[in-house]
């Protein structure tokens, strides 16, 4: 994304929702990286960060919750994988949406649930970049919502190509992002959402 010139903030609308989606205790599972390792290892501290000012804002936060219904994933509910991370538990009052695809509008009431309350912006963070948070943006831009994602608050790992050729995590993370931009979001980093946010508040 380009930058906005120096002095300027990204405008954030006051009504802009953070979702937050999968960051659940599955994702640590050595499963995922058995390609190679991850990207972005600061992600969730980036996702609390975000949440820290959601919070005291007084924006609308949203956790979506994978509920694989596949036998052997990581993400299946009753497992050691299903619960949210530490950084990401979701607090009284804050919505919850089970999925159990890889949108977070298939199968869910999440678009009727924002439309109610008049919610036209999206700021998506969590995992995995190319899969659930790539699936969610592009649904989210085809359904009219501005939709924002926060490059280094979500992550993926590296995985092989359609030729066999092995592609690091940062690789995939980027061409994943490159898919999105300009054409079914807005790609920020934590810094200019934070920025945003502050500025929204009268603090820059």
């Amino acid at each position: 994304m380009e930058r906005p010139p120096e002095g300027l903030t990204e405008r954030l609308p006051t009504d802009a929702a953070l979702l937050v989606v999968d960051l659940q205790k599955a994702i640590d599972d050595p499963r995922w990286a058995r390609v190679g390792p991850r990207n972005n290892p600061q992600a969730e501290a980036n996702v609390a960060a975000l949440l820290g000012a959601w919070r005291r804002a007084g924006r609308t936060v949203v956790h979506v919750r994978h509920d694989s219904t596949e036998p052997g994933s990581t993400y299946r509910p009753g497992g050691p994988g299903h619960p949210f991370k530490d950084e990401a538990l979701p607090l009284p009052g804050e919505r919850v949406v089970a999925k159990t695809v890889h949108s977070a509008f298939v199968g869910t009431d999440l678009d009727a649930w924002l439309r109610e309350r008049g919610i036209g912006t999206l700021v998506v963070v969590g995992v995995i970049t190319n899969n659930s948070v790539e699936a969610t943006a592009r649904m989210a831009g085809n359904l009219g919502y501005d939709t924002r994602v926060v490059s280094d608050a979500t992550f993926t790992f590296a995985r092989l190509d359609w030729s066999g050729r092995h592609r690091t995590a940062e690789e995939v993370h980027d061409l994943s992002l490159a898919n999105l931009s300009g054409e079914y979001a807005t790609v920020m980093d934590t810094a200019a959402v934070l920025a945003a946010v502050l500025a929204a508040l009268g603090g820059g």
